[in-house]
């Protein structure tokens, strides 16, 4: 007789993994460590999942899309640009601060093993910016915003967003800042980046 996968183990197990791979990275992780961390054996864990790759993309997954859906909604509403930005850096920022690990855990495997995007891609909320870009290319055209290229805007957007987590220890001493203070000026980047970026493609 095949054994059921028990949900609630499923979730400890995913709970634990989130936490040692934000502790230790992808890299670092060990199968042995998570296990103990969701309080079963390695024989359990394997057979959930029978590697660390597959634990991780799974992790990633669930993560992945729970924010996906967000900026999916902000990127294809009938918004305005203006409020699509202020949206878009409002919950992106406010989502990686919850889950503070994703974006480098986001480069180093789509630079270890960039056929994992399209894994992601085959997804029904991957996000799309198709309505953003016609909405861009209009009001530029209109005379309403300066010339620029919507997938440079985008960019521009998901850039000022992410960076300062993936550069967060350099950044921390290049301003010489500590931990309560840095998490204060995260906070405040849910509307910097908005403003800065909407006072600079304004007219």
């Amino acid at each position: 007789m095949v054994k059921s996968k028990d949900t609630t183990t499923e979730a400890q197990i995913l709970n634990a993994a989130k936490s040692i791979f934000q502790r230790k990275g992808m890299i670092g992780a060990r199968m042995q460590e998570i296990a103990d961390e969701a309080g079963i054996n390695k024989a359990m864990l394997h057979y959930y999942y029978r590697s660390k790759q597959l634990l991780f993309e799974a992790v990633f997954k669930k993560a992945f899309l729970l924010l996906a859906p967000q900026l999916n909604e902000v990127m294809n509403s009938d918004d305005k640009i203006c409020e699509k930005i202020k949206g878009f850096t409002h919950n992106y920022i406010s989502f990686v601060i919850k889950h503070p690990y994703l974006p480098n855990f986001i480069i180093q495997e789509l630079n270890r093993n960039p056929e994992f995007i399209q894994k992601l891609m085959t997804e029904k909320h991957f996000p799309s910016i198709d309505k953003f870009r016609n909405q861009v290319n209009e009001k530029v055209a209109e005379g309403i915003l300066r010339p620029i290229k919507a997938e440079q805007l985008f960019i521009n957007i998901l850039a000022l967003s992410i960076f300062p987590f993936i550069a967060k220890h350099l950044l921390k001493s290049i301003i010489n800042t500590n931990e309560t203070e840095y998490k204060q000026l995260l906070e405040e980047r849910k509307t910097e980046v908005a403003d800065f970026i909407i006072n600079a493609i304004k007219i």
